[in-house]
């Protein structure tokens, strides 16, 4: 079992690989995803993840393995490195979050992504809405909703 902990400035570097290696695993449909270096990464992991959310990373061996961030009602991102998916992390970190956000939980992922969609709709969450994702991105997502959060504007999804 995983217990998440608030993530610090000094873990950045760590969750930055988690995100680029799942991301460059799944993305496959998103060519500006492929594309990110490392260093752009940082950049855009701190300014639009870190600063903006409530991020906790979940450790294994004392190693970040995994992270989660939360904008209010919105689970903005769940991540699990490659090499430790498939264990019940991503279930951890969502329990986690829906125990923070008891009055409910929206989020935002692309329509291709068939995997974090099954994953998501095993816990229950409902697409409520499909879209286009805001620039530069501008693929294809579908909102999910879980319990009752209350509606809000959509925060940006780019790279």
């Amino acid at each position: 079992m995983i217990i998440p902990r608030t993530m610090a400035a000094a873990d950045i570097p760590t969750a930055v690989d988690v995100w680029l290696a799942a991301g460059k695993q799944e993305y496959t449909y998103l060519p500006l995803f492929q594309q990110l270096t490392p260093e752009r990464a940082a950049e855009v992991f701190t300014k639009q993840i870190f600063e903006p959310c409530e991020t906790w990373v979940a450790e294994l061996d004392g190693q970040c393995c995994a992270f989660v961030a939360l904008e209010g009602e919105l689970l903005d991102r769940l991540y699990v490195h490659p090499d430790h998916q498939g264990r019940g992390i991503g279930k951890q970190l969502l329990r986690f979050c829906l125990s923070l956000r008891p009055q409910g939980l929206r989020l935002f992922t692309h329509q291709q992504n068939l995997r974090a969609r099954q994953f998501y709709e095993s816990f229950g969450f409902r697409a409520v809405r499909f879209g286009v994702s805001p620039p530069p991105e501008s693929a294809p997502d579908v909102e999910y909703v879980y319990g009752e959060p209350r509606a809000e504007g959509r925060d940006s999804d780019s790279v």
